[in-house]
């Protein structure tokens, strides 16, 4: 597959098409490419609201996939989940138009500017959200392409006429080692996506030695050093990269005192090298938020941005979709979806709900099998701080297979085993939907979590209450 853009092409493309323009990274791609004037198209199999979006700042957009939708275009954009026999990349292979992969467009977006690129397996649309929205409101007007949409804002993307590009780096295809960034962040690391590199930790591990060795000559390094895996990469930092360091329970360049949590949510006083640099609000809660701050403050002030500034502009914060969403507030039953879909992210996520002082029903719907069988020990653990749990069918794409003697029943069998006895296994979205209307009371958080289409739960239960 020609997967390169021929240099003697590159100043006469004009029109890029996007085959599967409606997922989170290839509508930020294609927002972008608008708003830098270029003609865009693309295709997904239905509408989305992010589709409408991009209708709307004028894209051309086409609802299912046909040969006549790449005519006229001069390079032809496609993720991994595009299968091969896709009949788009087929007719740009036959018709001889420039193939390029998601991560190699985004590549050459932010390698040929100031690009700060954030890597991770939790908190990278957090952090990456969090310092686009900083930088913006302290007038930096970056570039930003973001894997979620940044509540307040309205968008997941926005071409800037800033030196910065802020996006986020992708690691469980690899293909984050397209990009050589500026500003390099590692929020922490753990055996996820394994099936993308032959099972194997150590070959996920490697890959992240890789992404640090790849920050430009002069860059940053922003790293959490409350992370066991993360501290392993810090020799392999070039010597001409400066490695900067944040955390909470262990010395860092970048440290929190005196964490203060409330309702929604967290303050806290931040140190470089010791010193108070003052205090900090953030209007979301949880300590993994304390951690994005903490990696947002590195690299903004690393970009040459005030302390007071930053202060001034992460109050406004108000997450990214998805990330402790609240959908609403009926009868005081508070209603929160997130797509908290690692043991990991569900621990911290359940950890900031329980700062809320109220009784949470989680309703959790695994993704994919082969990540369900990787961590199956580890999602049956990760439910203590819940009041009561319920474990829905595993949500696969096509690409997943069911795999024997892993399902969601077998789930919540160890999870009464190992953290929560108050698990049940409910089949579908209309059982759930109907035991939370009888089970939600007054000062209870139910809170959805996943990263498949839970959140149409939320959303439904707030209708009817």
């Amino acid at each position: 597959m020609n997967t390169s853009i021929p240099k003697q092409l590159d100043d006469n493309i004009q029109h890029v098409h996007f085959i599967g323009i409606g997922g989170y990274g290839m509508s930020a791609i294609a927002r972008v490419m608008v708003d830098m004037g270029y003609k865009v198209s693309g295709s997904d199999v239905a509408r989305k609201e992010l589709t409408e979006k991009l209708s709307k700042k004028g894209a051309h957009v086409f609802i299912g996939h046909h040969a006549r939708n790449i005519a006229g275009a001069d390079l032809v954009v496609y993720s991994t989940d595009i299968p091969k026999n896709n009949v788009e990349l087929a007719a740009a292979k036959e018709q001889s138009i420039p193939l390029i992969h998601r991560s190699q467009m985004l590549g050459r977006l932010l390698n040929e500017k100031h690009g700060i690129a954030v890597a991770g397996a939790h908190g990278k649309t957090t952090t990456s959200s969090m310092i686009a929205l900083v930088m913006e409101k302290s007038g930096a007007d970056p570039t930003y392409i973001i894997g979620g949409e940044i509540i307040g804002v309205g968008s997941n993307a926005r071409a800037g006429k800033g030196d910065y590009v802020v996006a986020e780096a992708d690691e469980s295809d690899g293909t984050f080692l397209e990009y050589y960034p500026q500003i390099a962040v590692v929020t922490n690391i753990e055996p996820d996506h394994l099936e993308n590199y032959d099972g194997n930790f150590e070959n996920l591990k490697k890959a992240y030695r890789q992404f640090l060795s790849q920050v430009k000559p002069g860059g940053a390094a922003v790293v959490c050093s409350d992370d066991g895996y993360v501290r392993e990469m810090l020799p392999q930092v070039s010597k001409q990269v400066s490695t900067i360091t944040y955390g909470i329970k262990r010395e860092a360049d970048y440290t929190a005192v005196n964490i203060r949590p409330g309702d929604r949510t967290i303050a806290f006083d931040v140190l470089y090298k010791g010193n108070s640099l003052g205090a900090l609000t953030l209007s979301v809660p949880g300590i993994h938020n304390v951690y994005n701050a903490l990696a947002t403050t590195a690299v903004c002030m690393e970009a040459g941005l005030s302390f007071e500034a930053i202060v001034k502009a992460i109050i406004e914060f108000r997450g990214a979709k998805r990330r402790f969403q609240v959908i609403d507030e009926v009868n005081n039953i508070l209603v929160v979806d997130d797509y908290a879909h690692h043991p990991t992210e569900i621990e911290a996520t359940l950890e900031a709900a329980r700062s809320t002082n109220r009784r949470i029903i989680c309703v959790f719907q695994p993704q994919r099998y082969t990540r369900t069988f990787f961590l199956f020990d580890e999602f049956s653990r990760a439910f203590k701080e819940a009041d009561e749990v319920i474990i829905v069918d595993i949500y696969s794409p096509a690409n997943d297979p069911e795999i024997e003697g892993v399902s969601a029943e077998k789930l919540v069998d160890l999870i009464k085993q190992n953290s929560n006895q108050n698990a049940r296994y409910l089949s579908c979205k209309e059982d759930v939907l109907a035991y939370l209307q009888s089970a939600a009371k007054p000062g209870d958080l139910v809170m959805t979590m996943g990263a498949g289409d839970i959140w149409k739960v939320a959303e439904r239960l707030v209708e009817k209450l």
